[in-house]
């Protein structure tokens, strides 16, 4: 009885013509072909709405990212006070993944405002006049992967 009822509802939808030009009449069917990929429908969503793909990321990637950002982050910034409190938001951040750590192990460490303040200031100092050059950050001494052992940053 349902299958009638639903049948009789698309066949009078072919009669009246509700089926004729629909997008994608005649064209082969995406993906078709393809080995299938448990997660397309995630991968065709953020396509489709154009998100940005670091969303998938988990959080200590995404913060390493973000502090990897943090100088093209601040370099339109107006003061001094507003790069201090980017650095300081993403210092929470950062403070409240290491309170509660989730995801892989990775090394994730706050960033020093100070450090950010003088680049973000050299590279306002070099933006308003060309011929200074623009003065290289201090590096942060490299570490290996035991912790016991520091190398000199080189």
């Amino acid at each position: 009885m349902w299958e009638a009822s639903v049948e009789a509802q698309i066949r009078s939808a072919q009669e009246r013509g509700e089926f004729d030009d629909l997008p994608g009449a005649g064209r082969p069917v995406p993906g078709r072909g393809m080995p299938y990929d448990e997660s397309w429908w995630i991968k065709s969503f953020m396509e489709r709405e154009k998100l940005p793909t670091d969303l998938l990321l988990p959080t200590p990637l995404l913060l390493r990212r973000r502090i990897e950002r943090l100088p093209d982050e601040v370099r339109d910034l107006p003061t001094e006070q507003a790069v201090r409190s980017c650095v300081a938001d993403l210092n929470a951040e950062v403070m409240a993944w290491l309170r509660n750590p989730s995801g892989p192990r990775v090394v994730v460490r706050p960033v020093d405002a100070d450090t950010v303040v003088s680049t973000w200031r050299a590279a306002r100092r070099a933006a308003a006049d060309p011929a200074v050059p623009l003065a290289a950050p201090p590096s942060a001494p490299r570490w290996s992967w035991f912790p016991f052992r520091r190398r000199r940053a080189a």
